[in-house]
């Protein structure tokens, strides 16, 4: 940096009333927009200025993220929204027309803000100029935030601040977000930015910033490209010899998939390795409170659903929360180093041989949290048949909640050994990925044909990560987790235990009789067979019950369908559940296989150990390796998703396209695990 970035900068405001009529926001009011192009630091930066301080949701009547925290400003409470990644306020893409419409307060529901960070790459300066010419010419009050710029000063990249501020018009910060250097003067302009007597607001002096007559994109260009040759000095590009000499590698055609496989084998290995002994707690936590509550609560139906339906339920679903918060973690941690970046570079030549445009890689990263955004932000892909194609295909990628199926199985086959786990995980995520590309490339050539459009993309520079932020993308992500588990998990466990419990029947003639004979032998005094015939009554019992409840009933309808597959009535009625949401077969499960065990069992055992235990009417275990595999392969495949049926038929405005999603995804899952169960099965495996 120069000498101009060691001091702090004057700001040059003008005093501007308000419009006639709009009152100025109280301090509780006041809200600040943070702005700027992906993978500039933003997130870092919103977590440095707000903390714990955050909640994240979607944007009133859209599925488009927003987070929303708050901070302290010259003794004033400050909210700070932090709008998506953009590159510009075109109004192209779903994200650029909403964020226009906030920062020029046309969205009901969001009052317009009364200032904006406009966040700027000092490694990428040239680049982001083009969005801060639009952000300026709104008029709002602006303070350039130049982030990253210990990475600029490693580069040989010198910015001259006092004649950016003259071009931009606005103070100029240069900050590092990571480390929090620059952020006190940046709360410093902040403060003044916003006038504490609430009657004006301190708006930088601007002007139109090109002359957009001709075509305004060549113009915008044109004029990033001046203010960069004006106050740029030394090298353009933080990109430099070490970074080219690790980007031969990681994104070389093949060499580049390969690493990208291996990182997340690791991450996945690292997942099961860290992550077994929380789960070990949460388990046991679970399964004493089961225990106390069914110590303190009478033997009847309120035990039963507080133990079964309650605690059995939601604490089967929350028991995977370390595995998911250390994804994240984890994600979040290879994002912020760079690296995701060049994923997505060496993903799209393979992308597009099979018929996904480039621009399907944001999509398909939104997939492996949830299908219903990643298929929303499809709008960013301009051509209908490309858009179609990704649709189609996007709930093929694994979704979080499939996290949960996953790690149940895996915990299943093999229990602690991390490396055969993450091996298991890996091919999961890997299976979804190909038979999505499969899929991809069968619509080329049959329904769908023609040929995609290449990705554009520019590489970030490498940098360290910010473990702060990827701990609070974690906790994010977890209240996300425990709100769902607390909520939707919560309804159908309450409503499985409903299911499962009633209509309650007579017990069946063997239990009866077994009843009979356990009589007998205590009037003998054989106390000990007694037990062992009276403890197989009650099972009897309740698996009769079970099997004659509306839950029972549902199962067996459709078990002739799933038998094959290597599923008995208790897994179809997971599956039937899961259409609610994927992860809810694991709760569900711990509901069947807890109902069944509570009238055996004073204490209730752990969800692993039901499962373990389960036999089929002719005494053999159920989750043998062959169900166990291909239970696995059904989840990776099968739609079981509701939500993501309702937003294709609301994004192709049309019921054809997602009843043919849910119809080729069905006849695909259940092909290949019909397959794979039969080979098992051949091996001896099931």
């Amino acid at each position: 940096m120069t000498a101009a970035g060691k001091r702090s900068l004057p700001i040059s405001t003008i005093q501007v009333s308000l419009p006639p009529g709009q009152k100025a926001p109280d301090a509780e009011e006041v809200c600040i927009a943070l702005v700027g192009n992906p993978n500039a630091g933003k997130t870092t930066l919103f977590n440095a200025l707000t903390g714990l301080r955050a909640k994240t949701a979607n944007f009133p009547g859209t599925t488009i993220e927003r987070r929303v925290g708050h901070t302290r400003l010259a003794d004033q409470r400050v909210r700070l929204l932090d709008l998506p990644g953009l590159y510009s306020l075109a109004s192209i893409t779903p994200e650029e027309r909403l964020a226009r419409e906030v920062l020029l307060g046309q969205r009901s529901h969001q009052p317009q803000p009364q200032g904006v960070i406009l966040l700027l790459d000092a490694t990428t300066l040239e680049r982001n100029l083009y969005l801060a010419s639009q952000v300026l010419e709104l008029g709002l009050p602006t303070v350039a935030a130049l982030n990253m710029v210990d990475l600029a000063e490693r580069s040989a990249i010198e910015i001259d601040l006092e004649k950016l501020e003259a071009e931009l018009g606005c103070p100029v910060v240069p900050v590092v977000a990571r480390t929090g250097r620059g952020l006190d003067i940046l709360r410093q302009h902040l403060e003044r930015m916003i006038d504490p007597a609430g009657s004006s607001l301190a708006r930088a002096s601007t002007e139109p910033f090109c002359d957009c007559s001709g075509c305004p994109y060549k113009a915008r260009y044109d004029w990033a490209e001046e203010v960069g040759a004006r106050c740029i000095n030394g090298r353009t590009t933080a990109h430099g010899v070490k970074t080219d000499r690790i980007d031969a590698i990681l994104t070389h055609r093949w060499v580049g998939v390969a690493a990208f496989l291996s990182v997340m084998f690791a991450v996945f290995a690292l997942i099961f390795w860290v992550a077994q002994y929380p789960m070990q707690w949460i388990e046991s936590g679970f399964g004493h409170m089961g225990s106390v509550v069914g110590r303190w609560v009478p033997p009847g139906d309120l035990r039963s659903l507080l133990v079964d339906g309650v605690i059995g339920g939601v604490g089967g679903v929350l028991v995977f929360l370390p595995q998911i918060c250390i994804l994240f973690f984890f994600l979040a941690l290879l994002e912020d180093t760079g690296y995701l970046a060049r994923a997505a570079f060496v993903m799209d030549r393979l992308m597009r041989r099979v018929g996904l445009p480039g621009r399907a890689f944001v999509p398909i990263l939104s997939a492996h949290a949830c299908a219903v955004p990643a298929i929303m932000s499809s709008r960013v892909i301009e051509d209908r048949r490309d858009r179609l194609v990704t649709i189609l295909v996007l709930p093929l990628f694994s979704c979080s909640a499939r996290i949960p199926v996953y790690a149940m199985i895996t915990a299943l086959l093999f229990p602690s050994r991390p490396v055969l786990a993450g091996m298991v995980f890996t091919g999961a995520y890997a299976s979804g990925i190909v038979a999505a590309l499969v899929m991809a490339l069968v619509f080329k050539r049959s329904i769908l044909p023609g040929e995609s459009r290449p990705l554009v993309l520019e590489l970030p520079s490498y940098k360290l990560p910010n473990l702060r932020t990827a701990l609070l993308t974690s906790l994010d992500r977890a209240r996300i987790f425990i709100k769902r588990a607390g909520t939707i998990i919560l309804a159908v466990s309450i409503l499985l235990w409903l299911l499962a419990s009633f209509p309650r029947s007579e017990p069946p003639a063997a239990a009866l009789a077994l009843q009979a004979e356990a009589q007998e032998l205590s009037a003998a005094g054989q106390l000990d067979g007694a037990e062992d015939l009276v403890r197989e009554a009650k099972q009897l019992t309740a698996q009769g019950r079970l099997a004659q409840s509306f839950a029972g009933r549902a199962g067996r309808a459709i078990e002739p369908v799933l038998r094959p597959l290597g599923f008995d009535w208790q897994i179809g009625i997971g599956i039937l559940s899961s259409f609610a949401a994927r992860e809810v077969i694991v709760s569900t499960l711990a509901v069947v296989y807890g109902v069944g065990e509570s009238a055996t069992n004073e204490d209730p055992s752990p969800l692993y150990d039901s499962l373990r235990d389960a036999v089929r009417t002719d005494g053999t275990p159920v989750f043998t390796t062959a169900t166990s595999v291909s239970l696995l392969i059904f989840y990776v495949l099968a739609m079981q998703c509701l939500s993501t049926q309702a937003v294709t038929r609301r994004e192709t405005n049309s019921w054809k396209w997602p009843t043919f999603q849910l119809v080729y995804m069905t006849v695909l899952a259940y092909s290949v695990t019909f397959l794979v169960y039969q080979l098992l099965r051949a091996w001896s495996l099931g």
